[in-house]
C-alpha cells in the first residue's frame, strides 16, 4: 500500500509541475509581446538610403535616443542626422507611438509597429527580453534599417 501512494503522490507532484509551469509560459508569452517589453532608453543606429523622385540615391544615417515610455507613446531626446553628408541634429521634443504583438510565426520573439509623429514609420522585430530591436522604415523611396539598444530603464 505504501508503495502506492509513493507513485500517487509522485505523479500528482509531475502534474502539478507541469500545469504550474505551462502557466507561467503562457503568462510570460503574454507579458513579453506587450507594449510595456519596450521600456525604457535605447539608442538606435541606422544607415541606408533615401531615394529622391528624381536623381541618385541619397546616403542616409541617423544615431539617436527614443525613450519607450512602456505604454506605447515615446519622445526623442535627441538625434543627429545625416542626409547625402549634411549634417542636422534635432533638439529633444520629438514623439511617437508604437505597439507590440506576437510574431508569427511565434518563435521567441514579437513584432511591432512605430511612428514619430512628424517624421518616419518602421517596422520592430523584437526578441524576447526587448534589450534590442531591429528596425526598418516603411515609408516609400526609402531603404533603411538599424537597431536600437537598451542603455537603461
Amino acid at each position: 500500500m505504501t508503495g502506492r501512494w509513493v507513485l500517487l503522490a509522485a505523479a500528482l507532484l509531475a502534474a502539478a509541475m507541469v500545469l504550474g509551469t505551462s502557466g507561467a509560459a503562457l503568462a510570460d508569452k503574454d507579458a513579453r509581446c506587450a507594449v510595456g517589453t519596450l521600456h525604457g532608453l535605447y539608442v538606435f543606429a541606422a544607415t541606408g538610403f533615401s531615394i529622391p523622385a528624381s536623381g541618385p540615391a541619397q546616403p542616409k544615417s541617423v544615431v539617436e535616443w527614443i525613450r519607450f515610455n512602456g505604454d506605447g507613446t515615446l519622445d526623442v531626446p535627441g538625434a543627429t542626422r545625416s542626409l547625402n553628408g549634411v549634417i542636422g541634429r534635432t533638439p529633444p521634443g520629438g514623439t511617437g507611438s508604437y505597439t507590440v504583438e506576437d510574431l508569427v510565426p511565434a518563435d521567441g520573439g514579437c513584432a511591432g509597429s512605430l511612428t514619430f509623429t512628424d517624421g518616419p514609420s518602421f517596422d520592430l522585430f523584437i526578441p524576447q527580453k526587448g534589450e534590442a530591436i531591429r528596425m526598418i522604415q516603411t515609408n516609400a523611396n526609402n531603404v533603411f534599417q538599424g537597431m536600437a539598444t537598451r542603455v537603461s530603464r
